[in-house]
């Protein structure tokens, strides 16, 4: 049984992960300037990738053909399907319905890891928590404008990401079980992913335009993005799925409209109301309630 420091340090990684995810919007949003949302993603991960390879040189081996698939599946739903769904549903529907719609990421994990893994199970009060974060999430991502309407191609897009990282989850919990190093497991994932995303490099507009990185700004934001969001943030919340278990770790992901707000009030002087602040408190007591909704069976 995992003892009690090794779940409060779980904790922590899974927090440092949203508060780094939560803050990617800023870089990104410098980069769009130059880069398309393909070319910012695949040279993030290839940044992310090339890090791992040199903290762990090692190559991992699989022992089963069922480990690679599961290596495989992994890649394509959590890099390539979730990115790639998320950062297109941007241009065909609003920001603020992307925010809210993705931050309903953990209600499908649970549904999916309460049906489909066996040391996981569901409470009333986890669905208690959801409706309280959803609602303060509601409030962050309208930030005062109130601008929601229905746009289906863009809101589908964003609901079909939130599928694909549920599966992306319950992939990694299962990896986490099959004893292989974290950073060498989530190297594999990457590789993956970015094998899954050179077909979609011909289908847009991809320019590799090295040059573009010798302005500072675009250098140190890529290096963000791939170094930090990418190779760090992909371990650490790897990590405290792992330990933690895919539904309270994804519980994790309410907090990033409120991080990602408040980064924009801090650094780019946006403007945040009231009503962003009482959401940012219905988020947080939303995940506290959605912690304690869940158990994890222990293991004879």
């Amino acid at each position: 049984m995992i003892n009690s420091k090794i779940r409060i340090a779980a904790h922590a990684t899974a927090l440092l992960t949203i508060f780094i995810w939560g803050t990617t919007f800023i870089s990104t949003k410098v980069l769009l300037g130059d880069f398309n949302p393909l070319e910012i993603l695949f040279f993030r991960f290839v940044i992310g990738y090339v890090v791992l390879w040199g903290v762990y040189p090692r190559f991992v081996k699989c022992l089963k053909r069922r480990d690679e698939l599961l290596f495989a599946a992994a890649g394509f739903c959590g890099v390539t399907l979730y990115f790639l769904m998320e950062n297109i549903a941007l241009i065909y529907t609003y920001a603020s319905n992307v925010g809210i719609i993705v931050s309903v990421a953990p209600f499908f994990t649970a549904v999916m890891a309460h049906f489909l893994l066996k040391d996981e199970r569901l409470h009333l009060r986890f669905f208690i928590g959801f409706v309280i974060a959803i609602f303060g999430i509601s409030l962050i991502s309208l930030n005062g404008s109130f601008v929601l309407a229905l746009n289906p191609l863009g809101d589908l897009l964003a609901v079909l990401a939130c599928v694909c990282w549920a599966v992306y989850s319950i992939l990694m919990r299962k990896i986490s079980e099959l004893g292989y190093p974290v950073v060498g497991s989530t190297r594999r994932v990457f590789f993956y992913g970015l094998l899954f995303m050179l077909p979609a490099l011909f289908l847009f507009d991809f320019q590799f335009d090295l040059e573009r990185f010798a302005d500072g700004i675009n250098l140190s934001n890529i290096l963000f993005l791939g170094f930090g969001a990418s190779a760090v943030c992909f371990v650490t919340w790897n990590w405290s799925v792992a330990v933690l278990g895919a539904v309270q770790t994804s519980s994790y992901i309410y907090l990033v409209p409120a991080v990602t707000v408040s980064a924009a009030y801090l650094i780019l002087n946006e403007n945040i109301t009231v009503g962003a602040l009482i959401g940012a408190l219905f988020t947080l007591v939303g995940l506290i309630v959605s912690e304690r909704g869940f158990s994890i069976r222990k293991k004879v």
